[in-house]
């Protein structure tokens, strides 16, 4: 029998038998539709970490210069040994700034948690960031008002700040904050501008700082020991950064005296290695996202061949007709193969679309990102199809080996 007649027939059967075909096809449908859901989500999560949330801590063409790592897990013993790290101080900054080719740009950044306050407003914490060097242009800030600092007042640490969206919507209500004083530790700060709306990353708002000079009085509430959090340096193309980062590496190994057999203590952290660890992360998730559909889909096939057998039974004096007329015992077999991979795929079709919608309303209501990945809709549909086969293939052997005589005898 040919394809397309074969997948006719089954289709004309699915519209005789509605209600069979709509309980043949759910087990399937719901399988498909949480894993197209689940690897939407975990694709999106991918992009979204790598083009956004990556893409503003660190930025492109850019390395840190941590004492511990931020986006990398460890042991127990690994944790303990970060630990006895050296932390880094201005004085390590000047070294490997001193070192720097002059079309590279470094910054160096201080961030706590800080209370702030104004007389329009009640006090609030807020994302405190002391800063020096390139900072703004690093992270690509644009400033919907005013201007970032000078280089006077990064070296003075004059008591200016640069605030975000959000700060200024709290602390300076219907006022253009330019000019007026917020409040952080005790100490006024003079606003001179403000950031654009970032937005959020994961839920968490991107426009609630507040940055002033390394130098100011800021810097005793982020880091009471005086020392930074991060060095960051801009190469001026990705071609560069890797030399960066070696000049970098061999000026902090020799500042600080390590022999060539003892290890870094200190770690540069890229885009590419916070994306190794998040690729781990995204695996276990995948892997985990997809064990539960897969149970979905072997009791889906359940579900097909109790349905093919039953219709075997039904339709016995049907296989006997058309075995005395001359069909095959591989025509009987096709004919119930295509049926069954038809209701199969039918139900994976109506699952993937389910599943991108369940995707696209997690998106919606939560800071949860969904991507289609064209890979897991074909893998849908071939599932789908191959569960139809494989659930078909026990009644449709059955259905080939009936007699007809003894088929149309069962009937009369």
């Amino acid at each position: 029998m040919p394809l397309f007649e074969a997948v006719r027939l089954a289709l004309a059967q699915i519209r005789v038998q509605k209600l069979k075909s709509f309980f043949t096809l759910l087990g399937v449908t719901i399988g498909v539709m949480f894993l197209i859901a689940v690897v939407s989500i975990v694709e999106g999560m991918h992009t979204y970490v790598e083009k956004d949330f990556l893409g503003r801590m660190l930025g492109a063409n850019t390395f840190t210069l941590r004492r511990l790592p931020w986006f990398q897990e460890g042991t127990n013993a690994e944790w303990r040994e970060w630990q006895r790290r050296p932390r880094f101080y201005p004085a390590d900054v000047r070294v490997i700034a001193g070192a720097l080719p002059s079309d590279a740009r470094w910054a160096v950044e201080s961030e706590n948690n800080v209370w702030a306050a104004t007389q329009w407003a009640r006090p609030r914490q807020v994302s405190g960031h002391a800063v020096d060097g390139d900072y703004f242009t690093i992270k690509q800030y644009n400033l919907s008002s005013g201007r970032p600092f000078t280089q006077q007042e990064m070296q003075y640490g004059t008591n200016v700040v640069v605030i975000g969206d959000e700060v200024a919507r709290h602390f300076f209500p219907g006022l253009d904050p330019m000019g007026r004083e917020l409040r952080m530790g005790g100490v006024g700060y003079v606003v001179i501008g403000v950031i654009e709306k970032q937005g959020s990353l994961f839920g968490i708002s991107m426009d609630k700082l507040a940055i002033a000079p390394f130098n100011s009085p800021l810097r005793r509430l982020t880091n009471p020991r005086g020392d930074i959090d991060g060095l960051m340096v801009k190469a001026s193309s990705p071609l560069m950064m890797e030399e960066l980062m070696e000049v970098t590496r061999e000026v902090l190994r020799g500042h600080r005296r390590l022999r060539p057999s003892q290890p870094d203590n200190f770690v540069m952290e890229t885009m590419a290695t916070a994306m190794v660890q998040f690729d781990k992360t995204r695996q276990v998730m995948t892997i985990a996202g997809t064990a539960l559909p897969a149970i979905g889909l072997v009791v889906g096939g359940m579900v097909i061949m109790n349905i093919m057998l039953v219709a075997v039974a039904e339709r016995t004096r049907e296989i006997g007709i058309r075995k005395s007329l001359g069909a095959r015992r591989r025509d009987i077999l096709s004919q119930f193969l295509v049926e069954s991979a038809t209701l199969s795929t039918l139900g994976a079709l109506l699952g993937i679309a389910l599943g991108l919608a369940g995707a696209k309303l997690i998106e919606a209501n939560t800071p949860l990102p969904a991507a289609v990945a064209p890979w897991s809709l074909v893998a849908a549909t071939l599932m789908g199809t191959v569960v139809g086969i494989v659930s078909g293939v026990y009644p449709a052997r059955r259905a080939s080996k009936l007699d007809p005589i003894e088929a149309l005898r069962q009937e009369t």
